[in-house]
């Protein structure tokens, strides 16, 4: 600690971001420019590296949670995902840091907020962020580190990337298959049918450039790749000459300046390889491929259509902006022309997945199109798409709509999220990738303004849809046929790939890789020396944890309300809980739908696009969802309901809440038009989100059982969510619908069972508590004994087995534990243990050796179950008898050190103090009833958990022996897994 405070002195005496001129020189970089960006409050000042001509970008802002990433321009010519494995093997060790998986250890060693790599079309970036000094700097060593100098070994490539094993490495009998992290990854990805038309149809829309190759990975070429290859990649790439450095928040810069100095100051300049980016217009051009069945939704309509043009030069920066206000305008919402001629017409289930403006190639793009279409309908939405241009050419957009997109715009400016450095950066990364000035982007209120001034000129719009539209110059029109053997075929071309490269190998080879593979085995199960890699204490631990000042009041005679009274950039923040608890069980499962139609159906007096673009232009949006909280001292007790809100700048408080008012009590459910298109929507929407959350569900589905918050989750939010949006979707009749949907509201919105909290600046308090008087007046009131519905069977908790077949090339296992709730003592180490158990065995069972993309366990004390997980997963069934070995190995074979017990305390501080928006700040309370004394007396619980603790909770509930345990697992993936038996199937159709 005292060489840390020696250092901070030290650091002292270097010049401050503030005092910065253009010219200076610091520790070998200088100054470029420097501007002051007022409506962000912060400072821009860009700096080049002299000897290498490496980029920075620093954000001087007063912020704590402090960002630091490091990235290159990674630009491929195949589809080998060389810069995706590169990007996961730079972080298996390094020169100063040979571990065999630092990045993945210094999870448990830093209190980091967010720590992360992606590889993206162009670019590849290793960003972290941190609110701790100490942190910061020995996570900026770790990963600087491992970019410029990684071990890069062969062992890990083939981890990481791809081998040949056999399916039973004990057998050398057994069949051969391709395994690795990254190659898992990418197969699980291509198996959903929105990613893979996304992908396909951006790659025919740039032949002869680098965007017809996928830069992750596609797993047809994936085994073309060698370990040599991804060194050479690395030397050509992971180069200063070709490096974009970001830094951001409240730590001083000088000493940041010195730190990445040091370590590229070996390296001389070079120019950077070049790759084709610009596509030669090829005039129309139609494409059919074939992708998966989707199980949800008819068999004659599973067709996928888009039309794509090529638009402008990313490098055109207001151009970009202009273009993505135009995509906002043309399809996002209710209100949106395209919406109305696709989406009202039911022509499809909704949007294409690639629908949208995609700012991320150097030559962007603007596709429109369908899913869940039947192929005779393909000239349909071609001739929709056609004309709904030309009456934008030749109507434009209604001012006001213009004038809602730009005040979302603003608002979203203003909004202090806890992550704004990193969305920043995202926000510019692409553009300053492609030589643009990053600074350029932060300049919001300069575009908003000279848009605002080209819009009222005149033809502004309509002008987009001349240069870009009207007569396309490259216009792909792509088509994807669902084929139901899909995956078959998939399995089979993996098949024959693997016997190609069979056949190029002698016994002799073949023995190698056995060995070979024994190697990586005996390497992933060594026990490393890890005393190389720096690490915070509980000492860096702050011993008192936030707290938020509340003031409790009471609105409308009746109604709780929760004030915070803080900064908050001129924004109030209006929350409302509804709870109706465990009355009407049987319409719980309508409360999604609910939510969704109460924002989308329209009134009794307006249509939707109206209120829709009051909502966008007076507020940051208005949401309803369902609400389920556990009592924090019985599991079998929960609060349930709708929780709502939105957030408006102050001057808008007053229509804020008429526009909430008029949504909770005006809905028109009969619109059972517009109620049917939403169906279709969210049938097929929750669909995908399974594919790419699987790991999710199969937690909720195995917790459904164990108690009744987790049994209300999966009604709401789970497998059993999608099939009843499914089977309602594929209703004749929404007369049932409508009558359930008007119960509901009629139920749920009652003054009397109500709770409300506001988070405001002082100076409009008064508006808010005047405006909520106001609110409640007009809300509905029910006596609540009057309106008790008859209540359900009484929850009865048990174990069981699940099985939900999906045409997935990828599978997800769940496993659910029943403990114990919020205040038993026992709480806080099994959330300890759950933070042991990830990185020091299941990550390393997992992940590593079996080739998920990832796996785990984790403990929500507030619905007091213990769970594990598996993400895009080879052989779920072998995890979840890894889950189990866990325990064993917890309670039998390991003997916890100090320094796991360190680690796992520090992971658990690291999201106990993760920062929190301005609108979240005292939202515990107001949702769960956790207060600031309880808080802190769980985290005081936490600095004294033990080893032996930790083994005592683990034998005591999670073993398979243990009398009373009730617990549950799930599986969703491939058919072919043919789990039967005891096993429960859980199918959507």
């Amino acid at each position: 600690m005292q060489a840390h405070k020696a250092a901070a002195t030290v650091a002292s005496s270097e010049p401050s971001a503030s005092s910065l001129v253009n010219g200076q020189e610091l520790h070998g970089f200088v100054v470029e420019d420097i501007q002051t960006v007022s409506e962000l409050k912060l400072k821009a000042i860009r700096l080049r590296h002299q000897k290498t001509g490496a980029e920075w970008l620093h954000i001087d802002r007063d912020d704590t949670n402090n960002v630091f990433s490091v990235g290159f321009n990674t630009s491929v010519s195949d589809s080998t995902g060389v810069p995706h494995i590169l990007e996961h093997t730079t972080l298996c060790g390094s020169s100063k840091y040979p571990v065999r998986d630092p990045f993945f250890k210094m999870l448990n060693r830093s209190m980091s907020t967010f720590m992360n790599a992606w590889t993206a079309h162009d670019y590849t970036q290793y960003p972290f962020s941190t609110q701790n000094a100490k942190d910061y700097e020995n996570l900026q060593s770790v990963y600087l580190d491992a970019v410029f100098r990684p071990s890069l070994r062969e062992v890990d490539f083939r981890q990481e990337g791809w081998r040949l094993e056999r399916s039973d490495p004990t057998d050398s009998a057994s069949s051969w298959q391709f395994k690795g992290v990254v190659y898992n990854e990418m197969k699980g990805a291509f198996s959903d049918a929105g990613s893979l038309f996304a992908a396909r149809a951006e790659q025919q829309m740039f032949p002869g450039t680098t965007y017809q190759h996928e830069s992750g990975g596609d797993p047809a070429f994936i085994p073309d790749l060698t370990h040599a290859q991804l060194v050479e990649f690395h030397r050509t790439h992971y180069h200063p000459s070709n490096a974009r450095i970001y830094s951001y928040g409240s730590f001083p810069l000088a000493p940041q300046l010195e730190r990445v100095g040091e370590v590229i100051s070996t390296y001389e300049r070079i120019t950077p390889a070049e790759v084709p980016m610009d596509v030669k217009p090829f005039g129309e051009k139609l494409v059919t491929e074939f992708g998966p069945v989707e199980s949800v939704g008819s068999m004659d309509k599973q067709t996928k259509f888009s039309v794509s043009y090529l638009t402008n030069d990313l490098r055109n920066v207001y151009e970009t902006f202009s273009m993505s206000i135009f995509s906002n305008l043309l399809l996002n919402g209710t209100s949106a022309p395209m919406h109305k001629a696709l989406i009202d017409s039911h022509i499809g289930s909704d949007y294409s997945s690639n629908t949208g403006y995609s700012p991320y190639t150097r030559q962007t793009m603007l596709s429109v199109g369908l899913q869940g279409i039947a192929d005779k309908d393909i000239p349909l939405v071609e001739q929709r798409v056609a004309e709904t241009f030309a009456k934008v050419r030749e109507e434009g957009f209604e001012r006001k709509r213009i004038d809602a997109a730009l005040a979302t715009v603003e608002l979203a400016y203003k909004h202090k999220t806890s992550n704004f450095g990193l969305n920043l950066m995202k926000s510019l990364s692409t553009g300053w990738f492609h030589g643009v000035n990053p600074v350029d982007y932060l300049k919001v209120s300069e575009n908003v303004a000279r848009l605002r001034a080209d819009v009222a000129s005149g033809g502004f719009f309509e002008g987009i849809v001349d240069r870009y539209f009207a007569n396309s110059g490259h216009k792909l029109k792509y088509v994807m046929l669902a084929d139901p053997k899909y995956n078959q075929g998939l399995d089979q071309r993996e098949h024959e790939l693997i016997q190609s490269k069979l056949n190029t190998l002698t016994r002799a080879d073949l023995t190698a890789i056995d060995e070979e593979n024994k190697v990586l085995a005996e390497e992933q199960m060594k026990k490393e020396d890890l005393s190389s890699l720096p690490t915070l204490t509980l000492a860096d631990v702050d011993a008192a944890s936030s707290r938020y000042a509340l003031d409790m009041g009471v609105a409308g005679e009746c109604v709780p309300v929760q004030w915070r009274t803080t900064s908050t950039n001129g924004i109030s923040y209006f929350r409302a809980i509804n709870d109706v608890r465990d009355k009407y069980p049987e319409l719980r499962p309508y409360l999604p739908l609910f939510c969704e139609a109460l924002t989308y159906l329209g009134t009794k007096s307006r249509d939707m696009p109206e209120i829709e673009t009051e909502i966008r232009l007076y507020t940051g949006g208005v949401s309803f969802s369902p609400f389920v909280t556990t009592d924090l001292a019985h599991l079998g007790h929960i609060e349930a309901g709708i929780s709502y809100g939105s957030h408006c700048l102050d001057q808008y408080i007053e229509p804020m809440f008429k526009l909430v008012l008029e949504l909770v009590r005006e809905t028109n459910f009969d619109n059972t038009d517009r109620l049917r298109a939403l169906l279709n929507s969210l049938s097929s929407n929750m669909f995908n989100d399974v594919a790419n959350s699987g790991h999710a569900y199969a937690r909720r589905l195995a917790s459904s059982t164990l108690t009744p918050e987790m049994q209300a989750l999966e009604v709401l939010n789970g497998i059993s969510q999608v099939k009843f949006i499914s089977d309602l979707a594929r209703m004749s009749d929404l007369a049932p619908v409508v009558e359930k949907l008007k119960l509901v509201q009629n139920v749920v919105f009652n003054k009397l069972a109500m709770r409300t909290a506001i988070t405001t600046n002082a100076g409009s308090a008064d508006d808010n508590q005047a405006a909520l008087k106001r609110f409640l007046e007009s809300y509905p009131e029910k006596d609540t004994e009057a309106n008790t519905g008859a209540g359900g069977d009484k929850f009865v908790a048990s174990s069981s087995r699940f099985f939900c077949p999906l045409p997935f090339a990828t599978n997800y296992a769940g496993k659910a534990i029943r403990a114990v709730p919020y205040n038993h003592p026992d709480s806080v180490k099994l959330q300890l243990l759950a933070k042991l158990l990830t990185p020091n065995y299941l990550h390393r069972e997992i992940r590593e050796r079996n080739g998920a993309y990832g796996g785990g366990a984790g403990y929500s004390p507030l619905q007091g179950v213990f769970s594990f997980f598996s993400y895009r997963d080879p052989s779920p069934l072998e995890t979840i008898e890894t889950f189990a070995r866990s325990i064993k190995w917890v309670t039998e074979e390991h003997d916890i050190s100090e320094r796991e017990m360190t680690e796992a305390k520090l992971s658990v501080f690291g999201d106990l103090d993760s920062p929190l928006s301005v609108s979240e700040e005292g939202m515990t309370y107001f949702t769960t009833g956790v207060t600031d004394d309880m808080r802190q007396e769980r985290r005081d619980q936490f600095f004294g958990v033990t080893a032996n603790d930790l083994k005592d909770v683990a034998a005591k509930y999670l073993l398979p022996e243990v009398s009373s345990q009730l617990t549950s697992v799930a599986v969703i993936g491939e058919e072919s897994l043919a789990i039967s038996g005891d096993w429960k199937q859980v199918r959507l159709q």
